[in-house]
C-alpha cells in the first residue's frame, strides 16, 4: 500500500474517532456515551481505516515505524477535520473542561493511564481479529472512556475541539502516544503461540 493511501485511511480513522468525541461529549450518560462512542472503532475495524492505537500493537518490523509516523499524522488530521466541522455546524459540546483536568494531570500519570489504555485498544483489536464479536470493541472502549485511561488520537480531538494549541498540549499528546505505544506493544509481544 502506497503512503497516499495509508495517509488517506488514517485520516478516516481520525475522523471517526472524532465522531466518537462528539457523541461522548453530547450525552449526559458517561455509560451510554462511552458505548456510543465505540461506533468510531466499530467503523475503524470493518471499514480496514488506520488509526495508530490499533496499529502499534501489530507491528513485526523496523520498517513499519514510518508508517506509523504517517498514521499519527493522519489521524491528528482526521480529528482536527472532525473539530472544526464541529464548531463550524455550531453544536453544543464543548471539551474545554474536559481538557482541563487532563492537563492538570502529572505527566507521570498521563503516561500510565496512556499505558492502560494502549493494552486496552490492543487487546480489542487482538479479539476482535479472533473473534469478529464486536463486544470485543465495545468493552475495551466503555472500559478506556470510563476509567479515565487515555487515547491520544481521542484527545487531539477534544484539544482540537477546544482550540487548545500550547506547548503542554502537543507535549502531552506525545507523551500519551509514547504510552499507548508501549501498552499495545507490552501485549503485542506475547511470549507464547496462539
Amino acid at each position: 500500500m502506497n503512503k497516499l493511501q495509508v495517509l488517506s485511511k488514517s485520516i478516516y480513522a481520525g475522523f471517526m474517532i472524532g465522531i466518537g468525541g462528539i457523541v461522548y461529549l453530547s450525552m449526559e450518560n458517561r455509560i451510554l456515551g462511552s458505548l456510543l462512542f465505540s461506533f468510531g472503532l466499530l467503523t475503524i475495524v470493518t471499514q480496514g481505516f488506520y488509526l495508530y492505537t490499533g496499529k502499534i500493537g501489530f507491528v513485526k518490523e523496523v520498517k513499519e515505524l514510518p508508517d506509523m509516523a504517517i498514521i499519527i499524522c493522519g489521524n491528528y488530521i482526521g480529528t482536527l477535520l472532525t473539530a472544526c466541522l464541529a464548531k463550524a455546524s455550531h453544536l453544543k459540546i464543548d471539551s474545554s473542561e474536559l481538557i482541563g483536568r487532563k492537563l492538570d494531570y502529572d505527566i507521570w500519570n498521563v503516561f500510565l493511564l496512556s499505558v492502560l489504555c494502549g493494552v486496552m485498544m490492543y487487546l480489542a483489536i487482538d479479539n476482535y481479529s479472533k473473534n469478529k464479536n464486536i463486544v470485543f470493541i465495545i468493552a475495551p472502549v466503555m472500559i478506556f472512556i470510563l476509567s479515565g485511561f487515555e487515547h491520544s488520537i481521542a484527545n487531539m480531538f477534544y484539544f482540537n475541539l477546544a482550540g487548545s494549541f500550547q506547548l503542554k498540549t502537543f507535549g502531552y499528546i506525545l507523551v500519551m502516544l509514547a504510552g499507548n505505544g508501549i501498552g499495545a506493544r507490552v501485549f503485542g509481544i506475547k511470549p507464547y503461540h496462539t
